[in-house]
């Protein structure tokens, strides 16, 4: 792992292999359980804010991934030109502990899971914490055989199995649940509400799509194949987690569904729902912080951050308060939302898609500003996140992400241009 641009020799992933990493990504029992949250608006405008949520999010979360792909940049680097050298920074060390935060969140997730399948056997296998442990250390291990031969293998091989078994799922939750989720009334959530809640999972993993969009062979497949594959899987996860909440009003739909493949002779594939899913989805936030650590200190080896992330991501498992996801998911909405929305615009309008790879890595050049900071990215960001804060406090039923994004790329924008005119 090196904080310098991926040479092209080392530019190995293919179209399929994005496919597949994010697939894997979105094949995750905490995608089912965000679903669950949006069963007060039933089932069609659920539906709806589903897809409609994914297209939106997962266009801007992949268009972050082309920075990557073009320049073979990490995403905490791309975020410089924008923000600084050092203003970078202060979205790093905010990565780092969403990051940790999100990995913390699916052992927990599936430290349950594990547990309650576990639960017939008795003992250690019964006991959330050995799973939480175990499961995270599956995950460390995979993190650090990030972009390797072997762990392409083994991404492509896990993620083909988990994919037939979400079919198992889906075939249990229709027969379940399929004649029952028709006659359900919608409650009352807005519309633009459980959008937002959608929007704000694919975002979340916006800062650190350029981790993995720098190895690939050419931009237009890492583009498509990380907007598809985590589109079709994460929307499907969505959908189950709808479905089985309307039906049940269970608090945790993912553990519903699991259990009802425990009792039907599924116990296997439904363990290694929960062992290999967690470990595809919980791999890039270790991976991703130790990147994140890097852009601000290269003090340390990227073996030994990568171990301390995975360390703590299950040391905060044992403790997080799991009551506070929905409202996690909302704050890594208010921070990333307008930040990338600042960053992008930069990169795709200002800069029209140009950089200078030499001033990103050295200090007094053009992307230093003032002391390593761009006052005016930090000020429209800064504006974004209050907009989105401002809508969420007062309760405004149209969610604060979109507002959130195009409010700080417009502001920074005009202000950056309106600099230009004055130096001229």
């Amino acid at each position: 792992m090196d904080i310098k641009p991926i040479s092209g020799k080392k530019r190995n992933l293919s179209g399929l292999d994005y496919f597949l990493l994010w697939a894997g990504v979105a094949i995750s029992l905490a995608e089912i359980w965000a679903g669950g949250f949006l069963a007060p608006m039933g089932l069609w405008l659920g539906i709806l804010a589903i897809l409609l949520g994914h297209l939106i999010g997962n266009t801007v979360m992949a268009m972050g991934g082309i920075i990557g792909s073009e320049y073979g940049i990490m995403s905490m680097v791309s975020v410089r030109p924008s923000f600084g050298i050092r203003g970078s920074n202060l979205a790093a060390v905010l990565n780092i502990i969403q990051l940790i935060g999100w990995a913390s969140i699916m052992l927990i997730i599936g430290g349950r899971a594990g547990a309650m399948l576990g639960n017939a056997m008795g003992g250690i296998l019964a006991s959330n914490h050995f799973w939480i442990i175990a499961i995270g250390l599956g995950t460390l291990l995979w993190a650090q055989q990030t972009g390797k031969s072997i762990w392409r293998i083994l991404q492509k091989l896990t993620v083909i199995g988990l994919l037939l078994v979400i079919l198992l799922m889906s075939g249990v939750s229709v027969k379940e649940f399929g004649s029952g989720v028709f006659e359900i009334k919608p409650g009352k959530m807005p519309f633009m509400i459980g959008l937002d809640l959608v929007i704000a999972m694919p975002i979340s993993w916006m800062p650190l799509v350029a981790d993995y969009a720098r190895f690939s062979r050419r931009t237009a497949p890492a583009f498509w194949n990380t907007w598809l594959g985590y589109f079709l899987i994460s929307s499907w996860m969505y959908t189950l987690g709808l479905t089985a909440t309307l039906v049940t009003g269970a608090s945790d739909p993912g553990a519903l569904i699991l259990q009802l493949m425990g009792k039907i002779g599924l116990a296997v594939p439904a363990l290694a729902m929960v062992v290999f899913s967690t470990i595809t989805s919980g791999f890039p936030d270790v991976y991703s912080a130790a990147c994140s650590t890097l852009n601000i200190s290269q003090r340390f080896s990227s073996r030994t951050i990568v171990w301390a992330a995975g360390i703590i991501s299950i040391a905060v498992a044992l403790v997080f308060p799991m009551e506070q996801y929905e409202n996690f998911l909302f704050l890594i909405g208010a921070m990333f939302v307008p930040l990338f929305g600042v960053v992008l615009t930069d990169y795709f309008l200002i800069r029209k898609r140009q950089l200078s790879i030499e001033d990103i890595y050295r200090p007094q050049g053009q992307y230093w500003y003032t002391k390593g900071f761009n006052a005016v990215a930090l000020l429209c960001w800064a504006i974004g996140f209050l907009v989105y804060e401002l809508i969420t406090l007062l309760k405004y039923p149209l969610g604060g992400s979109m507002p959130s994004l195009l409010v700080a790329g417009v502001c920074y924008y005009f202000i950056t241009r309106w600099r230009e005119k004055q130096i001229r």
